[in-house]
């Protein structure tokens, strides 16, 4: 008699909560999307790596985290001609810079004062073209960075201090033409 009692009570509660979170997400919907019904495909050209400091693999890295991010989060298609959305850029800027020096340490040379930390900085000129409704075209620049202990060893560190910087900027741009806030 009590577990029957009990179980009427879970099930009453478990109801509850759920028509309770079918009518709250029923009250949200996303809205403010630029990408309208109409736009089916994009095309996102290869971003040279223009930058006076050259990492080789900076750009094919860069070009294919954003066609993924497109392809992957949105029903567009890849197009080889014609658009509906057209997405090239450049990558302009690409910097280590220390950020923060440490205390001196003498040495059998003199005093030497080191970097503690440093900074990657990336920065990308993008070129955007809606042709479905060209008032929302733009060109923009994007920069974002990382910073990193400096006793770090560069040469292991910095393919992910790269994708973390990728994946800023990558996600700026998602934000500007499909969240369009």
């Amino acid at each position: 008699m009590v577990w029957k009692k009990l179980k009427n009570k879970i099930s009453l509660k478990t109801f509850g909560f759920l028509l309770v979170s079918c009518l709250l997400s029923s009250c949200y919907s996303f809205t403010g999307s630029s990408l309208s019904p109409e736009m089916k495909t994009v095309k996102i050209n290869t971003f040279p790596n223009n930058a006076a400091n050259n990492l080789p693999t900076l750009s094919q890295e860069f070009t294919v985290a954003l066609q993924n991010r497109f392809l992957q989060r949105t029903t567009l298609k890849g197009a080889v001609e014609n658009p509906d959305l057209l997405i090239e850029g450049e990558i302009t800027d690409y910097n280590i810079t220390p950020t923060s020096i440490g205390s001196p340490t003498t040495t059998t040379q003199g005093t030497t004062i080191e970097a503690m930390q440093n900074k990657l900085t990336i920065t990308v000129k993008v070129h955007y073209e809606n042709k479905i409704d060209p008032s929302l075209n733009f060109d923009r620049t994007y920069s974002d960075e990382a910073v990193f202990n400096s006793d770090l060893d560069l040469n292991t560190i910095e393919t992910a201090q790269v994708k973390i910087v990728n994946e800023r900027i990558i996600n700026k741009i998602y934000n500007d033409i499909v969240a369009n806030w």
